[in-house]
């Protein structure tokens, strides 16, 4: 009897192991955490402004001390990395319409009202590179409302519009560099040489005096006349 006993407690005891074992590997691989983890160890620290699609392995993030905005999808399979100062902008959509947005050197476009019932919420965001203009993170979908969470649309869509303002208020401090300007040559400083008629001649020349003073009789000197 002690011994069933005992084999009661140990089974009971791994069981119970096993149970807190899955629920750390559980909490530790929770896509939020998981995300997390992966934009601090890339953007060198703890992102100051972090959002994710919950149920789409796809979030963004930024650090201010590093100056860069760090996107990804497919759990950081693909992943995007970009300097500050290339967020151009931000569009909250609202069941594939604009309701807020804001851009650089243009008026914030601020949002009006909460759409409680919406079936479709997208966060984009909007960059200075000719291959990848924009990213776009689905934060609502049909069907979201059956996963075990408290957010509702409206929360998402608080949470998207609170993004707006971070991005505004990068853009305002992350500006980008001004172009450096080339140094002009070094200009290098000949010395003046005389010209080859200037100087010193080999003939002299021969005055006015000593012309007359030759054979011919000036009297007898003809000039050119006009016709």
């Amino acid at each position: 009897m002690i011994e069933i006993i005992r084999i009661l407690l140990l089974l009971g005891i791994l069981g119970a192991g096993a149970t807190f074992l899955a629920s750390g590997m559980a909490w530790w691989m929770d896509e939020q955490r998981r995300l997390y983890r992966i934009a601090s160890k890339v953007l060198d620290g703890r992102p100051d402004g972090f959002i994710v699609a919950v149920g789409r392995d796809a979030a963004a993030g930024f650090r201010l001390a590093s100056r860069q905005v760090l996107v990804m999808r497919d759990g950081g399979a693909h992943a995007l990395l970009y300097q500050a100062y290339n967020l151009n902008g931000a569009e909250l959509i609202v069941d594939n319409e604009v309701v807020a947005r804001v851009l650089r050197d243009e008026p914030r476009r601020t949002l009006d009202q909460v759409a409680a019932g919406a079936s479709h919420v997208v966060l984009r965001l909007l960059f200075d590179d000719p291959r990848h203009p924009d990213f776009s993170l689905e934060l609502w979908q049909p069907g979201d409302q059956l996963r075990n969470e408290a957010r509702s649309p409206a929360d998402v869509i608080r949470e998207a519009r609170a993004w707006l303002g971070r991005c505004e208020a990068i853009m305002r401090r992350a500006t980008p560099p001004e172009p450096s300007t080339p140094a002009p040559p070094p200009q290098i400083e000949h010395a003046a040489e005389p010209l080859p008629w200037e100087g010193d001649s080999e003939f002299e020349e021969d005055s006015l005096d000593e012309i007359l003073d030759e054979d011919e009789d000036p009297a007898e000197f003809d000039p050119p006349r006009l016709l």
